[in-house]
Formats: structure tokens, sequence, C-alpha cells
């Protein structure tokens, strides 16, 4: 068995047989279907991150910002790609679905896998219903007559459909999603430049959404950073379809730190644009006025036709193309762990025919079903919640990159497995300090939870474990 040269346990390789002895290593059998490839993965990451996400909170970034989003955004993207790069280091030695899960129980231990699989679940579950939510909010004031939980049952009831049918039909769906986004943004960039030309609203070509010399200041780069990490979430959801890839271990690692870059750039450029079409702007009064702040450009630079264009596709974008990806994800961490025995085995089911974790799409659909009409119209609570779980598991991805590279292989691989991962932890840990009170106690109260499952489960002589590679 050929072993990775980043000295993990995976076969090298880049066939769907490469992948199979790759998990073989670790005592597992292929049961998911290996068909995605690389633009498959870049499609996913995408989609899950949403290329138009700064459409829906672009108001309150720009407050936070003074004016300077594009620059947000592109210091946010600095400061995560140090997490993609720990999630390429682990995905490489470890390419197995769990994400953090499975690299923090391998690197560190299995109750510490545990710990981070429990902590990024509760993140995993509440993004879809979040999503939801979210949509279903956008459509109501868009069709006000339509009960929001209606919306609500529908999303749920696509994605879901999707999900089961098959990892092939999730790409396609996948792909016509970013398509659409895709073409909206490029919409609002070339009726952007035009407006720009043409003066509207007093815009002038000039650096001041980047860099604003007389409102920058050190402190407003901390602030950045809080902002601006949170909105790149996603990228790491790359690393549960790991046991679906047709080419070799190091596809996922790739896919995760490009997929980071791509939005980042999508991200930057219409910000930019944004930002010149509101020139002597530093501050948007009002909640109404700052949750409409993108809504406001775009009917600046397309009338308002564009504007219900750019309210569609911030619902849809959400409810449907980003949920579907969540809920893709968060099944393939239930299959994962339940397949190791941390959580009730008839999730590790597999449908013998379309080859994907049936009972964990179904469970994740009902959870959001339930959650999504319990929670319609509470926004602000589910979102003070999702981002807890996510960070924690960060950290953990960090600690185990150093204590797996430099302390069990006793590699001297010092700047991408100790510069980079004490880079990473610091950023995250000061962002999980900064967050939302409310997000911080329900946080610790879920892992609080997932410490008595660990313990109950070590004296009642169930202990958690995880197979090492062979």
């Amino acid at each position: 068995m050929v072993r990775s040269a980043q000295g993990g346990g995976s076969a090298q390789g880049s066939g769907p047989a490469s992948g199979e002895r790759a998990l073989a290593e670790f005592g597992y059998t292929q049961e998911l279907k290996r068909s995605l490839g690389m633009k498959d993965l870049l499609i996913y990451g995408l989609v899950f991150m949403v290329p138009t996400a700064p459409f829906a909170i672009y108001g309150s970034v720009f407050n936070e910002s003074k004016g300077m989003v594009a620059l947000t955004y592109a210091i946010g993207c600095v400061a995560m790609i140090f997490t993609a790069f720990s999630y390429r280091s682990m995905s490489r030695a470890f390419p197995v679905a769990g994400s953090v899960y499975a690299y923090a129980g391998r690197g560190l231990g299995a109750p510490a896998g545990f710990l981070a699989g429990w902590a990024i679940l509760l993140d995993y579950l509440l993004i879809p219903t979040l999503l939801y939510v979210t949509g279903a909010a956008a459509l109501g004031s868009v069709v006000p007559g339509v009960p929001q939980w209606v919306w609500v049952v529908i999303f749920v009831a696509v994605n879901t459909v999707v999900n089961l049918a098959g990892i092939k039909l999730f790409a396609m769906a996948n792909t016509v999603f970013l398509i659409g986004e895709a073409l909206v943004l490029a919409l609002f960039i070339v009726l952007g430049v035009i407006a720009v030309a043409r003066g509207v609203n007093g815009a002038h070509w000039s650096w001041d959404p980047l860099y604003n010399p007389d409102q920058f200041h050190v402190s407003f780069v901390f602030g950045a950073i809080s902002v601006a990490a949170l909105s790149f979430l996603g990228f790491d959801a790359i690393s549960t379809l790991a046991e679906e890839v047709k080419g070799g271990s190091k596809m996922v690692g790739r896919a995760t730190v490009l997929s980071l870059l791509m939005v980042a750039g999508l991200f930057v450029v219409q910000t930019f644009l944004a930002g010149l079409l509101l020139p002597g702007k530093t501050h948007f009064a009002g909640d109404t006025a700052t949750n409409d702040a993108f809504y406001t450009v775009a009917r600046l630079v397309g009338g308002t036709w564009f504007k219900v264009v750019v309210a569609l596709t911030v619902a849809l974008s959400a409810a449907l193309a980003n949920s579907l990806a969540a809920q893709a994800a968060t099944s393939r961490l239930l299959f994962s762990m339940a397949r190791d025995g941390q959580l009730p085995k008839f999730l590790a089911h597999v449908d013998p025919r379309r080859k994907v974790p049936q009972r964990a799409v179904l469970l994740v659909g009902a959870v959001s079903l339930i959650l999504g009409v319990f929670f319609v119209g509470q926004v602000g609570l589910l979102s003070s919640l999702v981002n807890f779980g996510a960070l924690f598991s960060f950290l953990m991805l960090h600690v185990t990159v150093g204590v797996y590279y430099l302390v069990k292989k006793r590699q001297r691989t010092y700047g991408v497995h100790l510069a980079v991962p004490l880079i990473g932890f610091a950023i995250i840990a000061y962002v999980l300090w900064n967050a939302d009170a409310k997000a911080q106690i329900g946080g610790l109260i879920w892992l609080a939870i997932g410490v008595v499952v660990v313990l109950v489960r070590k004296f009642t002589g169930r202990p958690v474990e995880l197979t090492q590679p062979q």
C-alpha cells in the first residue's frame, strides 16, 4: 500500500480504485458513489459560500467598515486562507468523509474527534434551517399573501428530493444554481461599470471602497476579520465529500483553497463597484436602509426590475442552492459519525441503488422542516447560534495539524504545519472571543452536552474509538 507523501494513510492515484484502497486502510468499504471531479467540488464550494452573499448583508458590513466593504472581504480572505491550508493538510492525510471530525479523531484522539464533530454538527444542523427561514422571509416580502412557513415546506421538500436522487443530480443542480447566480452577478457588474462611467448618483472611479485613508484605522482590520470571516464559512464542507471524489486525495484540499480564493475575488469585485455608486457615504441610518442597502444600489444601476431580480436571487440562492449544499454536508457528517458508532447506527445506512446516505438526508430534512417552521421570522436568533460550532471546530483543526505532523509524524515542516495553524488558530480564537454572547452561551451548552455524551460512553464501557490507517 502506497502512503501519502504528506504522512497520512491515503493511497495515491487518480481513479476510484485508489480512493477505495485509501478507505480500506481505515477499515471502511466504499459505499458512496465516486463521481465528483475538481469542477464539481469547486461548484459545490462556491454554491455553499454563495457568490452573491454580499447582496444580503452589504448594509451591515458597510456600516461596520465605514464603506470599505471590498477591503473587509479582502482581509477576511487572508484571515481564512490559513484555515483552508490546514484543511488541505488534513484532507491529504485522511481522505475520508467526516471533515474535522475524522481529522481531529485520528490526529488528536477519538474523544477530541467526537467533540469536533459534535461542535460542527451544531453549525451544520442549523445552517439549512437559517437558510430556509431567510429565503422564506425574502419571498414573503415579494409575495406577502403566502405564509412564510409554506415556503419553508416547499424548500425542504425540493432539496430533500434532490439530495436523495443521487450525487450526480445533486452536482447538476449545483451547476444550475451557480450559473443562475453567476448570470445575475455578471449583469450587476456590467450595469455597475456602465453606471459608474456615466456618473450615476455622483459615482466616479476611485480606490475608496478598497482603501479610504480618511476612514481607515488599525482597529478596522480586526473588526473586518470578525465580520468577513463568518461570510466565508462553507469552504470547509468540501471535505465532507471526500468519499465521493473520483480523483486523488489531493483534490479535496486544492478545491478547498481554490474555491475560497475564487469567491473572495467575486466578493471584492461586486462590493467595490457597489461602493463606487455610494460616493462619500460611510453609514446607512436605520435598520430598513441597512437591510435594503444592496437593493438600493441594484435600483441605481438597473432600475426597479433589477432590484426585484437581486431580491429573488438572494432568496433562491439561500433557500435552495446554499441549503441544498448544506443538507448534503450535514448528512455526510452524520453518516461518518454513525458509521464509527458515535451516533445511532441507522444513520450510516446507504441506499444501495443511489449510493447516498438516505436516512441521514431524511433526518436533516425533517429537522430543518420542524425548526424552520418553528423559527419562521427569527433570523437573528438563528444567526447568533450558527457560527459557534464551525469556529470551535476550526480551532481543533489547527491544533490537530500541529500535533499530527510535528509530534506524531515527527516531520520538520514548521512553515505549513506550525506557522500556518498558529496564525489560523489566533485569528479564529479572536473571532470566537468576540462572537455574539448568545452564540457563546448556546455553543458552550451544546459542547457541554457533547462532553457528557463522551463521559457516559466511557463509563458504560462504550469508549469513543476510531480505526487508524494500517
